[in-house]
């Protein structure tokens, strides 16, 4: 089982998340002046690293919240969670939460 620790709430099974995609993707300034290939990037490309990645989870099965966490795409372990707003943990290589 593996367990992630929510900024809010503390460690808990992973059934109680859910993914919500890259983090820190900014919202365009003004949407109504980009074209549909600038609104197509926004909406749809993302990056999809082998390592290291900033996220946003939603502990759906418990508080409701969301939050950011930086975890390994290859290994799937987490190295780090924070609340939206607060700025990303350093993370070491070889430090995991």
């Amino acid at each position: 089982m593996l367990l992630i620790d929510c900024p809010h709430c503390g460690p808990r099974d992973e059934i109680e998340f859910s993914y919500g995609g890259e983090a820190h993707v900014v919202y365009p300034e003004d949407p109504s002046v980009l074209n549909d290939a600038e609104w197509g990037r926004y909406l749809f490309y993302r990056e999809n690293p082998k390592g290291d990645f900033a996220e946003r989870w939603i502990h759906s099965g418990g508080c409701r919240k969301w939050f950011n966490a930086i975890r390994n795409t290859a290994t799937y372990e987490f190295k780090g969670t924070y609340a939206m707003g607060e700025k990303a943990p350093t993370i070491k290589e070889g430090d995991a939460k």
